[in-house]
């Protein structure tokens, strides 16, 4: 902490300080367990999609045997063309929520492509989707950690730190100016006295 002044602007000042310190306080501590709750949320969420996307790949395994006839080359209509996003705000954190994936439309000759062709292009797109959407969760869960330990850090500031330091200068400072004014009044009394002094002094003479 700086030097500290002993004066009573500086006393108006840390009272200022402690009330700002506890008034923003309650707010951080609530943003903080926000932000908890919402990493807990989208943990949960993020399970269950990297679940359904096991799932969906094992159902794909049980006829994968069918990618061994190579007259239709699936891989490039797989890559998604773009990824829909949406964004809320959570506690002050923007994040992107994940609407669709979107794909070209699958070009292939009807005559000579096997008839699953239409399903398989259709189900090896779900978990393609899926792993879009586990991305941008994973993102999301990484940006409200780091909002979190930043909060964090600010709640353990005002708690640890500004608040008792303000409280303390607050005692420092009124002890000061408590002093000081005894001091004067004893001061004023013995000046008081000795004028006392003097006036009976002259009366005598």
């Amino acid at each position: 902490m700086a030097k500290l002044k002993l004066t009573k602007g500086e006393l108006k000042k840390q009272r200022d300080a402690l009330r700002q310190y506890l008034r923003y306080l309650p707010i951080l501590q609530l943003k903080k367990q926000q932000l908890e709750m919402e990493i807990i949320h989208q943990l949960s969420i993020l399970e269950e999609k990297r679940r359904s996307e096991a799932v969906k790949i094992n159902e794909i395994l049980a006829w994968a045997g069918l990618f061994t006839d190579r007259e239709v080359e699936l891989k490039p209509m797989l890559k998604p063309k773009s990824i829909i996003t949406s964004a809320k705000n959570i506690a002050g954190v923007d994040l992107s929520v994940f609407e669709r994936a979107e794909f070209e439309s699958a070009e292939y000759d009807l005559f000579i492509s096997p008839l699953w062709v239409d399903t398989a292009i259709e189900e090896l797109r779900k978990p393609v989707s899926l792993q879009q959407e586990i991305k941008i969760l994973e993102k999301g869960v990484v940006v409200l950690r780091e909002e979190l330990r930043i909060t964090t850090q600010r709640v353990n500031l005002f708690e640890k730190v500004k608040i008792p330091e303000a409280r303390e200068a607050i005692r420092v400072i009124k002890i000061y100016l408590g002093d000081q004014m005894t001091n004067a009044v004893g001061r004023s009394k013995i000046a008081k006295r000795k004028i006392e002094a003097l006036e009976l002094v002259e009366a005598a003479v």
